[in-house]
């Protein structure tokens, strides 16, 4: 039986061993024949092959997967250029989800708040709050990705984009924003155009909400249930998410060498500082103007949030962080009503994300956005980053939407989806401690915090 803790011991021994003698050759003047080198580098991958057999988490295998296609590629650039076949598939099976998700989450959240009257002033504080946060996280992104430059300068062989870079034609300001409605939903679908979809969505969640209920309830109850088949749809096709991302990077590094990597590694640098820079200019300013007592937050959403980090799922995290929220001195009916609405609407990491991956896919592809095409792209990202929290691998959906809505290639999508994991995990516990400050501040606004419990919270929790 494979043993966890040996693998990894095993790994680590393998990985030096392999390190080692490569130094030796490259700078000891010793004659390493190549054979060698390969099996020693293989040697570690495999071990930690066994390694993800053991713990069977799609987050480690991906990791594995995104490894093993870099050495592949490297070794046998001749057979990884013919594994791009995989990966479209994968991104083929993904655009399929696009459009009947976003349809179901967006009507289900507008539909299911319907009663005005009970949300009250609850609902449009905490929407205009998670909207202009949001914008903020966008923004930021936006100007860290142009700041770093990741992406740029890199020299992509013509078959990589198997010719077919399209064309993007220049548009006045009048067919841009005709462009946002849609003129038929079925053509919206076929041609991919997420925002359409979204303006389609959100009039038709209106719709349900202003009919009766005996109307209303049979479509809601419909919505519901094709947003959890879709999540159940998402988890299947995630399965074959490792094959994707194996075959991508094998194809990227066969194509184009290990100079790939330096700007993921950019990316993923630039998408962490953007991250504190975030923490430190929105989140810590708004604490500390509301008066939260910063100590026991901290404490307060430090479980949930590590929870969202290892796992990459917000949903793991809910149940702990609503748990938490109330014992901080948030009241049950502002957390059950702000908390679940914010997983849809105030997704203040994958916001940020979202806006750095769109550039680095254009910067990548040598194409240059103008300012004004890159202020529309964070306009469109606003609707379409809305309602797809729970999603595993959410982000790559709206991404791919949004670099069809904007003429953008895909190829470089699967080289981001390398990576995917090792940022999902961050953004991931940022949209969780954004949704607990922002049931704080709701209820501060409705006056209903209680500032005692805030103040002991940590002594509470230590007593219990």
């Amino acid at each position: 039986m494979l043993h966890a803790k040996r693998l990894i011991a095993g790994f680590f021994i393998s990985l030096t061993i392999a390190i080692i003698v490569h130094l030796a050759g490259h700078f000891g003047g010793f004659q390493v024949p190549q054979w060698l080198l390969i099996l020693l580098r293989w040697i570690p991958l495999v071990i930690y092959f066994l390694f993800a057999i053991t713990k069977k988490k799609l987050t480690t295998w991906i990791f594995v997967s995104m490894l093993m296609g870099v050495e592949f590629g490297y070794d046998a650039p001749l057979v990884a250029k013919e594994l791009n076949l995989v990966s479209q598939i994968f991104i083929h099976l993904v655009k399929t989800i696009i459009a009947p998700l976003i349809f179901a989450t967006l009507v289900t959240g507008i539909a299911g708040h319907a009663n005005l009257k009970q949300v009250g002033r609850m609902g449009w504080k905490s929407l205009v709050y998670f909207e202009v946060v949001s914008t903020i996280a966008l923004f930021i992104g936006l100007a860290a990705i142009n700041l770093s430059g990741a992406g740029i300068g890199v020299v992509v062989p013509p078959e990589m984009t198997q010719g077919k870079l399209p064309v993007v034609q220049s548009q006045n300001w009048h067919d841009v924003v005709l462009h946002i409605f849609p003129e038929n939903i079925a053509k919206s679908i076929a041609e991919g155009q997420v925002l359409q979809i979204v303006v389609f969505s959100i009039l038709f969640g209106i719709a349900v909400a202003m009919v009766k209920e005996k109307y209303r309830a049979p479509m809601l109850r419909f919505t519901e249930s094709l947003t959890a088949v879709m999540f159940k749809f998402t988890n299947i096709i995630m399965l074959f998410a490792p094959f994707a991302v194996f075959s991508a990077i094998a194809y990227s590094v066969g194509h184009m060498g290990l100079s790939v990597l330096v700007n993921l590694f950019e990316l993923l640098a630039t998408l962490y500082l953007a991250l504190v820079a975030f923490i430190l200019l929105v989140l810590l300013p708004i604490m500390l103007l509301m008066k939260v007592p910063l100590k026991n937050f901290i404490r307060a959403v430090a479980e949930p949030a590590t929870i969202a980090f290892a796992t990459t799922s917000s949903e793991s995290a809910l149940p702990r962080a609503m748990e938490n929220m109330e014992q901080f001195g948030v009241p049950r009916k502002i957390v059950s009503f702000v908390m679940p609405t914010g997983y849809s609407f105030n997704l203040d990491g994958t916001t940020l994300y979202l806006a750095m991956a769109s550039i680095f896919v254009a910067n990548m592809a040598g194409i240059h956005l103008a300012f004004e095409t890159q202020i529309v792209m964070m306009l469109t990202l606003m609707l379409t980053s809305k309602g797809v929290a729970a999603v595993p691998r959410a982000s790559l959906v709206i991404l791919l939407g949004t670099a069809a809505s904007f003429g953008l290639p895909i190829w470089p999508i699967f080289i981001i989806l390398g990576i995917d994991e090792l940022m999902d995990m961050a953004r991931t516990a940022i949209n969780v401690v954004g949704n607990c400050l922002a049931t704080v501040v709701v209820a501060k606004w409705e006056g209903e915090f209680d500032q005692e419990k805030a103040n002991s919270w940590g002594e509470a929790t230590t007593n219990a």
